[in-house]
C-alpha cells in the first residue's frame, strides 16, 4: 500500500467514525471540494503535509492522531 492510499484509506475511517460525508468533510476542512474527492478517490497519489493537516484541524485531530493507525504500517518501501 503506498502512502496516498493510506491517506485515503485514513480519511475514510474517520468519517466513517464521525457519520460525515467526504462533503462534509471537505466543508469543515476548508478545503475544496475536488481537492479532496481527489484524495479519497486516489486520484492525487501523494496528498501533502498541509492538506492533512488541514483534515486533521476540521476533524480536531492531531497529526498524530492521523497518522496513529494500523493503515500506516503496511505501507511499501518508496526508495526502491
Amino acid at each position: 500500500m503506498s502512502i496516498g492510499e493510506a491517506c485515503c484509506q485514513r480519511i475514510h475511517e474517520l468519517c466513517d467514525e464521525r457519520k460525515i460525508s467526504i462533503n462534509h468533510l471537505s466543508i469543515i476542512c476548508g478545503i475544496t471540494q475536488s481537492t479532496l474527492s481527489n484524495i479519497t478517490s486516489g486520484r492525487s497519489k501523494n496528498p501533502t503535509i498541509s492538506t492533512i493537516k488541514k483534515i486533521c484541524d476540521g476533524l480536531e485531530i492531531t497529526l498524530l492522531e492521523f497518522f496513529n493507525s494500523e493503515i500506516f504500517l503496511s505501507l511499501e518501501q518508496e526508495i526502491k
